[in-house]
């Protein structure tokens, strides 16, 4: 008991009554003195040996020693338990009473029951992460953590792969954003030394993760785009955008500005529509094709940024369980404004930043992959070093993708282990074992895609041995004869990845596989002819979404690979290969005034004689009666037209020439 309840108790003030020395007994401490005291005041009487029993029975049940008050009014006058905790560290513990009543005692285990129960409500309004509801006065962080711990949870257990797949390809908000990786490399002061602080401005609708708003923008109105929610199966959500009717107007007036092939069009309805998708994707690549890379990149940042103010409460970009459909024509300019986004972050000196928005494309459809994300992803993993990563997506997704049969992840996987076995902290035994791994992979690679070789050693600048270029193995006849995908898949990874092998430590690695491979070869191993086989029975077409890969790659070599029927029709920037079974939610209106471009000859001479005429009209109608009314228009037409060239036939006068009495003729002018 506190000397203040004490006080209490008896009665008295505090100060009116001073400590006497003979108040205190040679063997016990004041506090001692003082529970004697009122123990002796509950007229108790207190021994030795019961002291010694209760002092056991205190440090066993009670956590304050102050816990046993009679009277509840003064229950928070308690000490806390951090003070408790520092009394009990001292030589001279306390002891608890002994002797009270049964009406004492019940009240005391009232009140010690009643004080754990506070304590434990306190704990948990502390720490709302053990799963209870939470407080309403929990900070919001803290709740977002909360779920998206649930949806990792929940990733974890659904049917798209496992703890490990879902570690590979997890999507983290702060690696959204490319200062956080800046900031790794040259420091904060670096990226942010000349950045005026950034006014947040209320205006704005929400918070976003991909892109921040500037200050040199228009400022933002809704475009008429939102998201709406299809269907949830499985715990996965399908999404959608949706265009309302003043988007749609907006939108045909953009498919003429690109009809028109004038960029000045664009750039005018951008004007009136600051935030019109299409139009922001279209731009960026002519700013980019002029060599305006800051304008291009900022332009693309306005579109994603449109994006995210429109997304849907439930539609989350790293929970991995958010799923958009690409045969809708209003969801793939999203996928294509990530995907240019990805692009010049990767060239800006960001892959970590450029892996994480790879790995985000591929989650919104990772069964169909439209953009063919998988011919890309190892690169970036290779590029920031994410060695880890690579052989853990290789590991989960080769057994239901084959990507083995891939060119790059066949390299890639091989380059991924030899760095690994490099590393300076790698136990010797594991470093041996990783460097054999990575000659049977390299190998294995070689063997299969014998076309790769020399065009990777042209591009990196190194000139072959002569046994290797004498070889018909490695011959250029090889990559000349191999199937039209394969040359595509080829040239795609040497023209993006052969910086990566320009290390002087790859090269060597590299030169000793490929002699190997030689002598492999001339000695007949039966790998070689079942991988020629296979070569043979594959690749006989690739798919619509690698020609989208290649196209919006740019890599020359790669796209003159392309086919004959992609390369002959148009391609456009803000769409290129459309899927051939969209699904089409609105189509755009005939329009009401013909193009010249579709008319004949004679049609355009019978139209400047006469404005009127107009055969394209009578050519749109779809009715028979509306056919019938337009031939009878045009047989009118046409006898006007003959009665009218008659009479300026017959109304035309030929001049005389002069004759030899003419005085001006001129004498030299028919000798």
């Amino acid at each position: 008991m506190s000397t203040r309840a004490l006080r209490r108790l008896k009665g008295k003030q505090r100060g009116q009554e001073a400590l006497s020395p003979g108040d205190l007994t040679e063997g016990d401490s004041f506090e001692e003195q003082v529970e004697e005291e009122g123990a002796e005041t509950a007229n108790v009487p207190v021994s030795s040996s019961s002291r010694k029993a209760k002092k056991n029975k205190g440090q066993k049940n009670f956590s304050n020693i102050y816990e046993v008050i009679c009277d509840e009014d003064i229950e928070a006058e308690k000490i806390s338990p951090d003070e408790v905790a520092e009394k009990t560290d001292d030589h001279t513990k306390t002891q608890s009473l002994e002797g009270i009543d049964s009406n004492h005692e019940a009240t005391a285990s009232k009140l010690g029951d009643k004080a754990k129960k506070k304590r434990k409500k306190k704990k948990n309004r502390a720490t709302p992460e053990n799963g209870q509801d939470a407080m309403p006065d929990e900070n919001i962080d803290l709740i977002m953590e909360k779920l998206e711990q649930s949806n990792s949870h929940s990733l974890q257990s659904a049917n798209c792969g496992g703890p490990d797949r879902k570690a590979a390809l997890h999507v983290e908000h702060r690696n959204l954003n490319p200062e956080t990786e800046l900031k790794r490399y040259f420091g904060a002061r670096a990226v942010l030394g000349e950045q005026r602080p950034r006014q947040r401005n209320r205006h704005f609708h929400r918070s976003t993760w991909m892109t921040s708003p500037k200050d040199s923008w228009p400022r933002f109105s809704r475009p008429g785009i939102s998201m709406s929610l299809l269907q949830s199966k499985d715990g996965i959500h399908y999404f959608t955008f949706e265009h309302n009717r003043e988007y749609q107007q907006v939108q045909f007036k953009f498919f003429d500005a690109v009809e028109s092939m004038d960029p000045n069009n664009i750039v005018a309805l951008l004007q009136l529509n600051p935030y019109h998708i299409d139009s922001l994707l279209q731009l960026s690549d002519v700013c980019r094709i002029q060599e305006d890379q800051e304008m291009a990149r900022d332009l693309i940042e306005r579109a994603l940024y449109s994006f995210e103010c429109a997304f849907h409460p439930l539609f989350n970009l790293t929970s991995g369980m958010s799923r958009l459909d690409y045969l809708r024509p209003e969801n793939r300019a999203f996928y294509l404004a990530l995907y240019k986004h990805m692009m010049f972050l990767e060239k800006r000196g960001c892959p970590r930043t450029a892996l994480e928005y790879c790995k985000l494309i591929l989650s919104l459809d990772p069964d169909s992959d439209p953009l063919c994300m998988l011919l890309l992803i190892d690169f970036l993993m290779l590029r920031s070093r994410e060695y880890q990563c690579l052989i853990q997506l290789y590991q989960d997704w080769e057994e239901h993708r084959n990507l083995s049969q891939l060119p790059n992840f066949a390299f890639s996987i091989a380059l991924c282990h030899f760095h690994l076995s490099q590393q300076e902290d790698m136990d010797p035994e594991e470093s041996d074992k990783l460097r054999h791994e990575a000659d049977q992979m390299l190998q294995d690679a070689l063997i299969m895609f014998p076309g790769v070789l020399m065009p990777l050693l042209d591009l990196c600048t190194v000139q072959p041995d002569t046994t290797v270029t004498s070889h018909a193995f490695f011959a250029p006849r090889t990559h000349i004869g191999q199937p039209q995908a394969l040359a595509e898949l080829t040239a795609l990874f040497v023209g993006r990845s052969f910086s990566l092998w320009r290390e002087a430590t790859v090269m060597q690695w590299l030169e000793t596989n490929v002699q190997t491979v030689l002598h492999r070869v001339d000695v007949k191993d039966p790998l070689i002819e079942d991988y020629q086989n296979k070569r043979k029975q594959r690749y006989q077409s690739a798919p619509r979404n690698i020609h989208r890969h290649v196209l919006l790659s740019e890599i020359k070599g790669a796209t003159s690979s392309l086919p004959l029927e992609v390369t002959t029709q148009p391609v456009m920037g803000f769409d290129p290969l459309p899927p051939l079974d969209s699904i089409i939610t609105y189509t755009r209106p005939e329009r009401q005034h013909a193009g010249t471009s579709n008319e004949s000859t004679l049609s355009l001479f019978f139209r400047s004689l006469l404005p009127n005429f107009n055969l394209q009209d009578g050519q749109r109608q779809g009715d028979d009666q509306e056919v019938a009314r337009a031939g009878q228009e045009l047989n009118q037409e046409v006898n006007r037209l003959m009665v009218a060239m008659r009479d300026m036939l017959a109304n035309i006068r030929f001049q005389e020439p002069p004759g030899e009495d003419n005085p001006y003729r001129d004498e030299e002018e028919w000798d």
